[in-house]
């Protein structure tokens, strides 16, 4: 079962980006914002319970990258966060191309 909606249209550039980093999958990378102690999943629907699975993901996404980096300023895991969210945007649509993840 697919864990968010456009699944297979995203997970070849995720785990692209997540493997970048020495990230296996979004399993690990949830993992590693876990035991970081920052539960990420739940921060996110928290703060917009309407939000898409996939909004969740995206910022686990960044937020192990950021983990992974060492990153301890609010700057610097900003753009980070970034990274995880452009790495969501779907190849090829107004959002990839735009770059939206990362302004």
């Amino acid at each position: 079962m697919a864990l968010f909606e456009g699944y297979e249209r995203r997970i070849d550039k995720i785990n692209k980006v997540l493997a970048e980093y020495g990230i296996k999958d979004l399993e690990e990378a949830r993992a590693i914002c876990t035991d970081a102690g920052v539960d990420v999943y739940r921060i996110v629907r928290e703060v917009q319970p309407i939000c898409f699975e996939n909004a969740c993901w995206a910022y686990i996404t960044g937020c192990a990258i950021a983990v992974k980096k060492g990153q301890t300023r609010a700057e610097e895991i900003a753009a980070t966060l970034g990274e995880g969210l452009q790495a969501f945007c779907i190849p090829g649509s107004v959002a990839d191309d735009r770059k939206v993840g990362i302004g």
